[in-house]
């Protein structure tokens, strides 16, 4: 997929919505098996192919400066016997795209509803 300046891709777009619902329930900082978790339970579960795909993402977002990332204390993982996680945060950048993506939509939205409708 081509990518237009400035845009998301549909996997990065579903990534900072899943971010947001995460934070919405209360979650923070979230890591990656959370975000696949949460793109697979929504409608959007199909752009989710491979969790390779899914880190280069959330590698893409931080660069862009829309998601933020750390490595959790080391003494959790241990204590848990698991590997380290990675957790990121939605960024306020992040939340000002998110919200411009999904009035973008709803104005695609409602330009499609005006063509459809009899004259």
């Amino acid at each position: 997929m081509r990518r237009k300046p400035g845009a998301l891709v549909p996997l990065e777009l579903a990534i900072c919505e899943a971010a947001a619902a995460l934070r919405a329930d209360g979650h923070e900082e979230f890591h990656g098996y959370q975000i696949a978790k949460t793109i697979g339970d929504a409608a959007n579960g199909r752009l989710l192919t491979a969790y390779g795909t899914l880190y280069r993402a959330l590698g893409r977002l931080e660069k862009m400066g829309l998601l933020r990332s750390r490595w959790e204390d080391p003494a959790i993982p241990a204590r848990e016997n698991r590997p380290g996680r990675r957790l990121y945060t939605l960024t306020a950048a992040g939340d000002v795209v998110l919200r411009e993506a999904r009035a973008a939509e709803a104005a695609a939205r409602r330009r499609t509803r005006r063509r459809l409708a009899p004259a």
